[in-house]
C-alpha cells in the first residue's frame, strides 16, 4: 500500500462543508498538517443551516474566528424570535418565542451567545481561515476510494476539473461527506433511529413587497401554517432576499419536477396572504429531515463527523451545531496522539463521547418539530417521548458519561432537565470572568490548545502541575486563582471560583482542550503530584 504515493499527510478530511471546514480549521489550530478534498467547486451558495448555537459560537470565540462570523452574519444580527401564523397578513399569529435570550440570563453561563449567519455566508470565513491556519483545502476533487491498513489510510483522488488521479497516504481519515456518506457506505456502518421524518424544497427567492407585510418583525423563521400552502420563512437580508421551505411529499407520487417556478410563487403567495406578492425564484434545492444515528463513529483509522454520523430535523439547527462540535472534540485527540502525548487508545473516545450525546439530542430535534408544528412533518406521536431539557441544556449543557473522563457520576443525564454547570466532570466547564496577565479573560478562553489545571494560589498544585508535564511530556499549563500577587487569575467582584467549579479552595480541576472537565479533587489531597499523574496518564490512555 505504500506505493506510488503522491502526497502523504497526517490527516485527510473528505467534505468541505461546516463540519469538514471546521474539521480543517480546529486540525490547523493544533498544528496538524491536513488536506481536505471537496468534490463541489466551491462553498454553498445556498442559504441554509443558519443558526450557530452558544457552543458553537464558543468555539469559534476559541479559534479566534467569531468576529469574522458575526461580521459576515451582521445583517440578520437582529432577527430572534420564532413566529407561527395563517398569514403574514391576517390576525392568526403567535410568537412560539420572541427572544433567544429574554432577560440577559445567558451571560451567566458564557462570555458569548447565538449567531444567525446563513450556510453560505459562514463558509467562506470558516474556509479563510481554515487556509490561513495552513490548511490545504481543494475543491472540485473527490474520493474515489479508499483502503486502510494498521498504520495508516491510502486514498485515491480525482481532480474533477482535468480528470486527474492521485493518491494520499495519511494516518487518519475524517469522513464529513454528508448524510448519504460514501466513506460510512464502504465501511458498512449502519445507522439507528427513526429513519426519514419528512421531505421539503427549499425555494430561495427576491420579494421587494414582502417586507412590508412582514413589517417590523424581525423573526429568524416564520412557521405559516395555511393548510392549503403551508410552509416555513426565513429572511435572508430583511429586505428583499429570502428563502421559502415548502413541504415535499416524495411518497405520495410527488415529484420534484412538479415544483416549477410558477408553482413554487404561487404557494408563497398563498402562504403569505399576499396575493399579488412579487416574487422572482432564484433557487430550489431539496432536503430531507430525518433522525438516524450511525451504529459507529469510527473503524480503525476512520472517523464519522457531522452527517455522515447523524441526521437530525432542523428545528433548533441541532445537525449542524452537532457537527461542528463532533469535529472539535476529534480535533484536539488527533493532535495529542499524532504528537505523541497521548496513545491511540484517546482516539476511541470519540465515539464513546459524541454518539451518545448525538442520540439524545437528535431525538430532542424530532421532538422539537413536533412542538413547533413543523411544515410536512405530523407524528403520529411525539417523538423521543416528548420533552426533555430545554433548548440551552441540549446545546450545552449535555454531558460525557464515558470516555476521557473521570469520576462522573453513573446516574447523571445526557441532557439535563435544568441548565447546570457547576463543574462536574465530563459536562462543559463554568464560565467565569476574570482578569488575567492580558486583560479581562473568561475562564473558557483558556481552553483550546491544552489541558489546563484551575486550583487556588499557594496551593501545592501548581508546582505538581509542572512536574507532571514535564513527565509526561505533555502541555498542561495551571493557573493559580485569587487575589494575591501569586495569583494568575483575580475572579470578578465577589465570584467564589470554588464553589463555582464545584469544589473547594484546597482542590483542583482539570479542564480538556475542548473545555470539558476531565477531573475534579474537591479537596486537598496527600500527593498532588502523585495524584494528578495518575489522572492525566488514565485521561491519556497510557494507564
Amino acid at each position: 500500500m505504500e506505493e506510488n504515493v503522491d502526497h502523504r499527510v497526517p490527516v485527510l478530511i473528505v467534505g468541505g462543508s461546516l463540519v469538514g471546514l471546521s474539521t480543517s480549521l480546529f486540525l490547523g489550530r493544533h498544528g496538524v498538517r491536513h488536506l481536505l478534498v471537496e468534490k463541489h467547486s466551491g462553498t454553498s451558495m445556498h442559504p441554509r443551516g443558519r443558526g450557530n448555537n452558544v457552543r458553537t459560537m464558543e468555539l469559534f470565540r476559541g479559534a479566534e474566528v467569531e468576529a469574522d462570523i458575526r461580521q459576515a452574519a451582521s445583517v440578520l444580527a437582529d432577527n430572534h424570535g420564532i413566529l407561527q401564523a395563517g398569514s403574514l397578513t391576517g390576525d392568526d399569529q403567535e410568537w412560539l418565542f420572541k427572544e433567544i435570550d429574554p432577560g440577559g440570563g445567558l451571560a451567566r453561563f458564557s462570555p458569548t451567545t447565538w449567531c444567525l449567519c446563513s450556510q453560505n455566508d459562514l463558509e467562506p470565513v470558516l474556509l479563510d481561515r481554515a487556509r490561513a491556519q495552513g490548511g490545504d483545502v481543494r475543491f472540485s476533487t473527490e474520493l474515489l476510494s479508499f483502503e486502510q491498513d494498521s498504520t495508516g489510510v491510502m486514498a485515491v483522488l480525482k481532480n474533477r476539473d482535468t480528470g486527474e488521479h492521485s493518491t494520499v497516504r495519511a494516518d487518519y481519515l475524517v469522513a464529513a461527506d454528508g448524510p448519504r456518506s460514501p466513506v460510512r457506505e464502504q465501511l458498512r456502518i449502519g445507522q439507528t433511529g427513526n429513519g426519514d421524518l419528512f421531505h421539503n424544497v427549499s425555494i430561495a427567492f427576491r420579494s421587494r413587497q414582502l417586507m412590508d407585510a412582514v413589517g417590523d418583525r424581525r423573526f429568524i423563521v416564520c412557521y405559516l401554517t395555511n393548510p392549503e400552502a403551508d410552509g416555513a420563512l426565513l429572511p435572508v437580508d430583511n429586505r428583499e432576499l429570502w428563502v421559502f421551505h415548502a413541504p415535499w411529499h416524495p411518497e405520495q407520487g410527488e415529484a420534484l419536477e412538479d415544483f416549477t417556478d410558477e408553482r413554487c410563487a404561487e404557494h408563497i403567495r398563498k402562504a403569505t396572504g399576499a396575493p399579488g406578492l412579487d416574487v422572482e425564484i432564484t433557487g430550489k434545492a431539496p432536503w430531507h429531515a430525518a433522525e438516524r444515528v450511525a451504529g459507529s463513529y469510527s473503524s480503525g483509522r476512520v472517523f464519522l463527523a457531522g452527517d455522515s454520523a447523524h441526521e437530525m430535523s432542523p428545528t433548533g439547527a441541532f445537525g449542524s451545531n452537532t457537527g461542528i462540535q463532533d469535529a472539535h472534540n476529534l480535533a484536539w485527540k488527533l493532535a495529542l496522539v499524532l504528537d505523541g502525548s497521548a496513545g491511540p487508545a484517546l482516539l476511541e473516545t470519540y465515539d464513546a463521547e459524541r454518539r451518545p450525546v448525538a442520540r439524545a439530542t437528535s431525538e430532542r430535534a424530532s421532538s422539537r418539530s413536533a412542538e413547533h408544528s413543523h411544515p410536512g412533518y405530523a407524528p403520529a406521536v411525539t417523538p423521543g417521548g416528548g420533552r426533555k431539557g430545554g433548548i440551552l441544556s441540549v446545546a450545552m449543557g449535555y454531558s460525557y458519561l464515558h470516555g476521557a473522563v473521570l469520576g462522573v457520576a453513573p446516574d447523571r443525564p445526557i441532557v439535563p432537565e435544568r441548565m447546570e454547570l457547576m463543574g462536574a466532570p465530563g459536562t462543559r466547564a463554568p464560565h467565569m470572568w476574570a482578569g488575567g496577565p492580558t486583560g479581562r479573560v473568561s475562564t473558557l478562553d483558556l481552553y483550546e490548545r491544552s489541558f489546563v489545571l484551575l486550583s487556588a494560589a499557594g496551593t501545592a498544585w501548581q508546582a505538581a502541575a509542572r512536574r507532571v508535564a514535564e513527565r509526561l511530556s505533555v502541555q498542561l499549563d495551571a493557573y493559580a486563582i485569587g487575589a494575591g500577587p501569586d495569583a494568575d487569575l483575580v475572579p470578578e467582584g465577589d465570584a467564589d471560583w470554588a464553589a463555582m467549579h464545584g469544589t473547594t479552595p484546597e482542590g483542583a480541576l482539570l479542564v480538556r482542550p475542548d473545555g470539558f472537565v476531565a477531573w475534579r479533587s474537591p479537596g486537598a489531597v496527600q500527593d498532588p503530584e502523585a495524584t494528578l499523574h495518575a489522572a492525566m496518564s488514565t485521561l491519556l490512555s497510557r494507564a
